[in-house]
């Protein structure tokens, strides 16, 4: 089923680079094309051709880290993205798949297609009439000053609905939902849930979180200051300067798909997340 995979790893863990030459040579004798992402170059022994992440047009992509290194992968592929193995060699791994012990038995099961696709939803974002980058995970926008107060209007589908002021706004993904909107008080959504979260970041006003539905316009206006920072899945940074720094979120037409074996969301809510500790 699957004739060429791409590598993409973690590159401060010895053993994720040790991983990534591993698995490489391994699919290499089981007749696949390997790329590696060419930011490991240097770091891994091997002959691989190395590609960046915009040019790894694969049939699937093995990811060895954690959550920070699927959206950094996610953020940059090719659309649409090819499906993804996630390899956990992170602190948490909410979206990792397996664990290394079980990398290899893993990409059996793939090479003979015993999985299932978890397709994502993602978030898209304009912003003075500059698009960018597609979020897994969140878009956050912020003074861009730790501390510094965002004064905000929200507007549903064009219709002004409230004003915030706080430190920022998160809009997350029902993905994104168990991430840093979470930390700041919102919900978590269930993944058969079609909607996205809008989480203010200490808020001044009487406002936690708003949910909308996976159809909706939601534009944020900063009332001041006139510059604005937005983040998106903790990989790309805009600054925004104009009269009204103004973003615009609704549904992306592009989707982040996982490899799984077993549905599992509620495990890996109660295991990695909720009850997670630092050790």
């Amino acid at each position: 089923m699957f004739k060429s995979v791409g590598i993409v790893a973690r590159y401060d863990r010895k053993q994720a680079l040790q991983l990534a030459e591993e698995l490489a040579e391994y699919l290499k004798g089981r007749k696949l094309q390997v790329c590696i992402e060419n930011s490991l170059a240097g770091k891994v022994s091997t002959q691989e051709k190395m590609v960046s992440l915009a040019e790894m047009k694969t049939d699937f992509i093995i990811t060895i880290g954690g959550d920070g290194t699927i959206l950094r992968t996610s953020i940059a592929l090719p659309k649409p993205e090819p499906p993804i193995l996630a390899i956990n060699m992170g602190v948490r791994g909410f979206l990792t798949e397996v664990e290394p012990k079980d990398a290899y038995a893993a990409v059996e099961k793939c090479l003979e297609g015993e999985f299932k696709i978890e397709k994502c939803a993602k978030l898209a974002a304009a912003t003075d009439g500059c698009t960018i980058p597609d979020a897994l995970n969140d878009i956050v926008i912020s003074a861009g000053e730790p501390s510094k107060i965002l004064y905000t209007q929200i507007f549903k589908n064009d219709e002004p609905i409230l004003k915030c002021e706080s430190d920022g706004l998160i809009m997350s993904t029902q993905t994104g939902s168990t991430g840093y909107s979470l930390s700041a008080g919102g919900p978590v959504l269930d993944t058969e849930v079609d909607a996205f979260v809008v989480t203010p970041i200490c808020s001044l006003t009487v406002f936690r979180s708003l949910v909308f539905p996976a159809d909706s316009k939601v534009t944020i206006q900063a009332i001041r200051p006139k510059e604005v920072l937005v983040l998106v899945d903790g990989n790309y940074r805009q600054l925004v300067t104009s009269k009204n720094p103004t973003l615009t979120v609704t549904r992306s037409k592009n989707v982040t798909s996982f490899i799984r074996f077993k549905d599992e969301f509620y495990h890996r809510l109660r295991s990695r997340v909720l009850f997670k500790g630092m050790g």
